[in-house]
């Protein structure tokens, strides 16, 4: 018998005869927040991001002036940049959630390929206000499942043992965000 077998042999002889119990599922699935862009803009700066709150017709000012003097991968857009050689790259995004600060990319139209989004060291991302949810599952229902995912919640980090934080390891070191309202 392998100790998975085991395991599970064991775990059957414990359950044995207990009653079925239902179990309620009534998850929230919407929040009541006042002000959503101004709460995402807070945690994604908790994040450690850079992040703009706009108004939409300052917005591609704003692009081009961050992007001057950068080579950058411009997905569906001219002046494609080689993966290897980009500077960064500027996206749009499926949708954005306020309690978490999480940007998620499901890589339609403007969003790129993962590659696009995770290598480059800057990553510059366009959210609409109308982009933005209250909480995760409220961004799930608005999510196919069948495309690729790709949930960002700040720069690329991880910390080793010391608990040293290091940026950049995994992803972009560096996230800005941009939201049109």
């Amino acid at each position: 018998m392998s100790a998975r077998d085991e395991i599970l042999a064991r775990i059957g002889k414990a359950v044995a005869g207990a009653q079925d119990v239902e179990i309620p599922r009534e998850y929230r699935t919407t929040q009541q927040v006042e002000d959503l862009v101004g709460l995402f803009a807070e945690r994604v700066d908790d994040y450690r991001a850079i992040v703009h709150v706009l108004p939409a017709a300052e917005v591609p000012a704003k692009i081009d002036e961050l992007l001057t003097g950068r080579r950058m991968i411009r997905p569906g857009g001219d002046g494609w940049e080689d993966l290897n050689t980009a500077d960064g790259v500027v996206t749009t995004c499926a949708v954005a959630i306020a309690e978490t600060g999480t940007i998620v990319l499901d890589h339609g139209p403007g969003q790129g390929t993962r590659a696009q989004t995770l290598v480059p060291d800057y990553h510059l991302c366009v959210v609409r206000a109308d982009q933005i949810v209250s909480c995760v599952p409220e961004a799930i229902a608005r999510l196919d499942p069948a495309r690729p995912l790709t949930w960002i919640s700040g720069p690329s980090a991880t910390s080793d043992i010391e608990l040293n934080r290091v940026e950049g390891v995994h992803g972009p070191r560096t996230l800005e965000v941009v939201i049109s309202t």
